[in-house]
């Protein structure tokens, strides 16, 4: 799939990416590959193909799923300069 310059310019502009006029031909050569691959992938038969998580067979190690923090809210309460009914008071900032 070739692009063209106004093709190049419209990504350019989604992209908020300013692009110089010497580097136009270059990205049409470079982002029309890219396409030409994506359309190459999309002929491939993956009928029978399980869909994967992770492309290596490997197993994530995980923690154990201890409880390793402590509620403190009674503290930070009675340490906060105002507080009622379970909420920080602060001053107002917007009038």
């Amino acid at each position: 799939m070739a692009l063209t310059r106004a093709d190049i310019d419209h990504i350019a502009h989604l992209a908020r990416l300013a692009v110089s006029e010497a580097e136009v031909p270059e990205y049409v050569g470079k982002l029309s590959r890219i396409l030409d691959l994506v359309d190459q992938l999309k002929q491939a038969d993956t009928r029978g193909v399980e869909p994967m998580a992770h492309p290596l067979e490997m197993s994530q190690r995980l923690r154990s799923d201890e409880i390793t923090e402590h509620d403190h809210r009674e503290y930070y309460q009675r340490n906060a300069p105002e507080a009622e009914q379970g909420l920080y008071l602060v001053p107002r900032v917007i009038e």
